[in-house]
Order: structure tokens, then C-alpha cells, then sequence
């Protein structure tokens, strides 16, 4: 067992009671002490495997899972039915929710929202908009929705003020 729920909780947007967790042992850069983040329950956080860890405001709930080596922090939010796993890292004020997946090396940051069935996955970062992944049989897309903008692409895309392609 690598954390704890401790007895500090906070309600969050809708009505949720989350806990803060504490590391009962030092893994990877968590250090046996440590306060985290918030979560519902310990159906949020992988309690055995790996170095996941949630920290700062951030807070994971419903049936939103975070394993493997991945990393929520600062103040987002990973909720309903989404994945979090591999070196993903979700921070800043973005949300992860729906059935999305983010995994990989993926970096979910700032103001992304990442909803629907999306999958972001491989080296992907998003910093800004919203993201909706979907697979055809052929080839994998990504589809950014930034205002009135939008956007189809294969391979793999950093958006942050300006798209690059990989």
C-alpha cells in the first residue's frame, strides 16, 4: 500500500466528497509523508503498482482511474468513466472526463479539456482547447475544436498557440 485517505476531505462541484491521500511509503519522487491530492475513494488511484501519484489541489472522482507512472496535479480534474495511465500527465487547470483515455507519454495542460471517447496517447500535448480522439480502421486521427477553428489530422500534434506537426 503506497497512500492513505486522510480525514481532510472537500466537496467538490457536485457535492462529492473527496479525501486527501498521503503517501504511506516513498516511491518514485513521492516521499513516505507526502500530502496529495484529492480523491473519492481508492477506486481513483492505483494503490500497489507503479509510481501514480494525484497532488496539489488536483482531484480524481466517479469511476476515473489514475495508474501506471502517470501524474494529476496543480488544480485539474479527472472524472466519470476516464483513464489516466503509462507517463501521462494531466496539470494545470485541465479536465479529463467522459470515457476519455489519456496515456503514454501524453501531457494534458492549461485550459485542455479532453472528453467524449477520446484517446490521447503517444507523445501528444495539448495545452489549450478541447480534444475528442477517434479510431477509423486505417489510420488514427485527432480532432481539435479550438473556437470556431477545427482541425483532423493523423500523426501525432502540440498545440500550444500553434499547431506542429510530428
Amino acid at each position: 500500500m503506497k497512500y492513505r485517505l486522510t480525514k481532510k476531505y472537500i466537496i467538490n462541484s457536485w457535492e462529492v466528497k473527496l479525501f486527501q491521500i498521503q503517501a504511506t511509503a516513498s516511491f518514485g519522487v513521492v516521499i513516505k509523508g507526502e500530502l496529495g491530492g484529492y480523491i473519492e475513494s481508492e477506486k481513483n488511484l492505483a494503490q500497489v503498482s507503479g509510481n501514480a501519484w494525484v497532488s496539489g489541489n488536483a482531484q480524481v472522482s466517479g469511476d476515473a482511474w489514475v495508474s501506471g507512472d502517470a501524474q494529476v496535479y496543480g488544480d485539474a480534474w479527472v472524472y466519470g468513466n476516464a483513464l489516466v495511465y503509462g507517463y501521462a500527465l494531466v496539470s494545470g487547470n485541465a479536465q479529463v472526463s467522459g470515457n476519455a483515455w489519456v496515456s503514454g507519454d501524453a501531457q494534458v495542460y492549461g485550459n485542455a479539456q479532453v472528453s467524449g471517447d477520446a484517446q490521447v496517447y503517444g507523445m501528444v500535448e495539448l495545452s489549450f482547447g478541447f480534444f475528442f480522439g477517434f479510431k477509423s480502421k486505417a489510420d488514427k486521427l485527432s480532432y481539435i475544436d479550438i473556437g470556431d477553428n477545427q482541425l483532423i489530422a493523423k500523426g501525432k500534434i502540440k498545440y500550444e498557440n500553434k499547431i506542429e506537426f510530428y
